[in-house]
């Protein structure tokens, strides 16, 4: 058996009966589009964040892409943000007309090096866009700070890190609006694409409603200002609120698999992930490092094991974002860790066995290198 990074199969098993008959909820609801279960998964999911608004959109890129736009990011603003994450963070900076700023992260957490933001603000910086990396929080005190002094506007990017905690607060509840993406392999997934943004700001979630709605407000077919067709489905929806119970649980047990690992590998020299302070990590992905990296995962393969690099090519190093004018060493420390950073296996449902099948699998390459 192939031992693969993420495999929901477990899952499903576990979860079957709820999971068809949330599909078989909706499916007799009356209601297949913006019905009772997307309305009912947005009221519990802003009310888990202690938050007013929750707008379930199609997908986490849209979700920032959305969330900008009703901040009021507009073409030719500035976002400030990392180029080691996904790149859909940067996509959607790109898709309001606004440009990416990057600063580096950290070597230690791989989290933005706070201490580099304000030499990137100029006039133009419009927002700063902290991603939440691997299941923990950037350090959001100085973000909001920072933000608060020169009249910027936060968003949170929480792809990565549904349930994480900074200084005992929620990601997600520490910015003017957060996005949120439900794609499967999520800590809180789908059966698909989703996404959703969160805001405590009426007026914002009011923009939030109508952009991913074409524009329109109160009647169809009337557009008030142009917008997009980026609508949560009423599925997606009712299986997400039925795992939105379970969203503890799957923490839990993420936590677990990352405490086997760290008691399995903590004395070899591989690089574990650290938790930054004040930070309650979630393990999205399990992200450790090693200068040896490819030789690594290629004598994993041996042993059936497929392993996954978050992420190989930092966004600025990427050929459609060669405009921005980025060159190689301009963020040295992310381009040192696209070259050393590696994922293990993580999600709730892997078993015991496979764990340790990882472990030892691993600690015999190392041994051998």
């Amino acid at each position: 058996m192939t031992l693969r990074v993420w495999d929901y199969l477990a899952e499903y098993e576990k979860e079957q009966a709820d999971i068809l008959d949330a599909v078989e909820t909706v499916f007799r609801s009356g209601r297949l589009v913006l019905g009772t279960s997307v309305r009912g998964f947005e009221e519990e999911f802003a009310a888990y964040h202690g938050v007013a608004h929750c707008v379930g959109v199609d997908n986490g890129t849209n979700a920032i892409k959305l969330g900008l736009q009703a901040l009021g990011v507009r073409p030719g603003d500035e976002v400030i943000t990392v180029s080691n994450t996904a790149a859909p963070t940067v996509v959607a900076i790109d898709a309001v007309g606004a440009r990416p700023v990057f600063v580096d992260v950290r070597a230690e957490d791989y989290l933005i090096d706070t201490a580099q933001v304000e030499a990137a603000i100029t006039e133009r910086t419009r927002c700063l866009l902290p991603v939440h990396l691997y299941g923990q929080c950037a350090d959001m005190r100085p973000l909001r700070e920072l933000a608060d002094r020169h009249g910027l506007l936060v968003l949170e990017d929480c792809a990565q890190a549904h349930g994480a905690r900074h200084h005992g607060g929620l990601a997600g509840s520490m910015g003017d609006a957060a996005a949120f993406s439900f794609y499967p392999t999520k800590v809180l997934g789908a059966y698909g694409d989703g996404g959703a943004t969160i805001t405590a700001d009426d007026e914002v979630a009011r923009n939030l409603r109508r952009l991913r709605y074409y524009g329109m407000e109160d009647r169809y077919y009337v557009v008030e200002t142009p917008g997009h067709n980026s609508r949560l489905d009423e599925v997606h929806a009712e299986i997400l609120r039925r795992k939105l119970g379970r969203l503890d649980e799957y923490v839990a047990a993420r936590r677990a698999v990352a405490q086997r690992y760290a008691d399995g590998l903590g004395d070899t020299d591989l690089e574990l992930p650290r938790i930054a302070e004040g930070n309650d990590h979630v393990y999205y992905v399990y992200v450790v490092r090693h200068p040896r990296r490819d030789d690594i995962i290629e004598r994993l393969r041996g042993y059936d094991i497929e392993l996954n690099i978050s992420y190989p090519w930092p966004v600025h190093t990427m050929t459609g974002f060669a405009h921005l004018g980025y060159r190689k060493g301009s963020l040295p420390v992310t381009e040192r860790l696209a070259g050393q950073i590696f994922s293990l296996p993580m999600y709730p449902a892997l078993s015991i066995e496979l764990q340790e099948k990882m472990i030892s699998a691993l600690r015999e390459v190392l041994h051998t290198l």
